[in-house]
C-alpha cells in the first residue's frame, strides 16, 4: 500500500511541475486532463502527508522519551505520542478507502426510471412521491432535473416516469437507489382506514455519451406518431412522438414530452444509450464475484431495498438494516443519511475484500 502511495506522491509532484510549464498551459486539452488528475490525487496526497507527519511525531516522541528524565515533560511527550498513534491508525483507514478502485461511472449524470408496481393507483401515487423525493434531493445538491418521458394515471400519479439528473457525482450517490421501494400507508381512497402495501421500482442508469456506447443505426427502428394524453396545442396535433426499437436487446423507448420530434428523438436516444450502458455495467458487475455481494445488494430492480411506513413515520433500508423515524424529511429529499450509510457499507465490504486478497 505504501509503495503505491509513494508512487502517487511522485506522480502528484510531476503533475505540479507539468502544470507550471507554459507549453502545457497552452494545450488546453492536456491542461484540463492534468488538472482533473491533480484534483483526484489531492485528497489522497493530503492524507498521506498527514500520515507521514504523524509517523514522524511518533519517532521523535520515542527518541525524546529515551533521553528525557523530567516527569512533567515525559507526560507531555506521552500525550503527543498517544495522539500521533491514534492519528496514524485513523489516517491508515482513510487512506485505504481513498485507494479503493474508483467506479469509472461515478462522475456521470443519471437517468432515473420509476415504475408503479403492485398496488394500482396507490402505487402510481407512490411513484409520483418518489419522483418528488428525488427531485427535491437534486435541488438540495444544486443538481438539475429534466423529464424525459412520463405516463400519468390521471389522479396525480405516474405509471412510469423517466427523468435525468445532471450534477457532479450524481451517479456516485444515487446508484444505490435501484430496486423495489415499498410503501405502507392508508390510501386517500380507503374509507375503512386500512393500511395498504404498494410498491414501485427504481432504476438508476448512468448517462451514456456517444463515446461510451456505439449504436449501429441498422439495429434501431424509428417510428414517429402523434403524442397521446395531455399536452400543449402542438403536442397532440403533429407527429412529434418518437418510438425506438433496438432489435438486438428488444429495448423499446418512447418519448413524447417535447413539441419537437427532433427533441423527442434526442431524448429517446439518450435513454437508449443509458440502457445499453447499464447492460454493460450489469455484465461487468456479474464478472466481479464480490461486487455488492452482501450488504448493499445487487441493485437489481426485483430486489426489495427499502420500506416507507407512513403510520410509524419510519424508513427502513433492508440491505444495511438501517431504520430512521424521519419519514417526512426523507420524502422531502433528505436522503444523505441513508446514502452516506450505504456508501460506508459498500466501502467496508470492499475493504474487507481487500484485506482477504492481501
Amino acid at each position: 500500500m505504501f509503495d503505491r502511495l509513494d508512487d502517487l506522491l511522485i506522480r502528484y509532484q510531476q503533475i505540479n511541475e507539468e502544470l507550471a510549464d507554459p507549453d502545457v498551459v497552452n494545450d488546453q486539452r492536456h491542461f484540463r486532463t492534468l488538472m482533473k488528475e491533480q484534483s483526484d490525487l489531492t485528497p489522497l496526497v493530503e492524507k498521506y502527508t498527514a500520515y507521514k507527519k504523524a509517523n514522524q511525531t511518533i519517532e521523535d516522541s520515542l527518541d525524546m522519551l529515551s533521553e528525557e528524565n523530567d516527569p512533567e515533560m515525559r507526560e507531555l511527550i506521552k500525550e503527543d505520542l498517544t495522539d500521533a498513534r491514534g492519528a496514524v491508525q485513523q489516517l491508515t483507514e482513510e487512506l485505504k478507502v481513498l485507494l479503493l478502485p474508483k467506479d469509472p461511472l461515478d462522475h456521470k449524470n443519471v437517468i432515473v426510471e420509476i415504475r408503479a408496481g403492485t398496488g394500482g393507483d396507490e402505487a402510481a401515487l407512490f411513484a409520483a412521491d418518489l419522483y418528488r423525493m428525488y427531485t427535491k434531493y437534486a435541488d438540495r445538491r444544486n443538481w438539475k432535473t429534466e423529464i424525459i418521458s412520463a405516463n400519468e394515471n390521471g389522479i396525480g400519479g405516474f405509471k412510469e416516469v423517466v427523468f435525468q439528473i445532471n450534477g457532479e457525482g450524481a451517479y456516485s450517490r444515487l446508484k444505490y437507489e435501484s430496486g423495489v421501494h415499498r410503501v405502507q400507508r392508508v390510501p386517500e381512497t380507503e374509507s375503512g382506514g386500512r393500511i395498504h402495501t404498494s410498491a414501485a421500482t427504481v432504476a438508476i442508469l448512468p448517462e451514456a455519451e456517444e463515446v461510451d456506447v456505439e449504436i449501429d443505426m441498422n439495429d434501431v427502428r424509428i417510428d414517429v406518431m402523434r403524442a397521446s394524453g395531455n399536452g400543449g396545442q402542438c403536442v397532440n396535433t403533429t407527429d412529434s412522438a418518437v418510438r425506438l426499437t433496438h432489435y438486438p436487446t428488444g429495448i423499446v423507448i418512447y418519448s413524447q414530452t417535447e413539441k419537437s420530434q427532433l427533441q423527442n428523438k434526442e431524448k429517446a436516444f439518450r435513454l437508449l444509450r443509458a440502457k445499453l450502458l447499464a447492460l454493460e455495467v450489469m455484465k461487468r458487475d456479474a464478472e466481479e464475484a464480490s461486487m455488492r455481494r452482501n450488504q448493499i445488494g445487487s441493485g437489481d430492480r426485483s430486489e426489495k431495498i427499502r420500506t416507507y411506513n407512513f403510520p410509524q413515520s419510519r424508513v427502513t433500508d433492508h440491505r444495511i438494516k438501517l431504520t430512521l423515524h424521519t419519514l417526512s424529511d426523507v420524502m422531502n429529499g433528505d436522503l444523505d443519511t441513508i446514502i452516506d450509510s450505504l456508501i460506508a457499507a459498500d466501502q467496508a465490504e470492499k475493504l474487507a475484500q481487500m484485506d482477504e486478497d492481501t
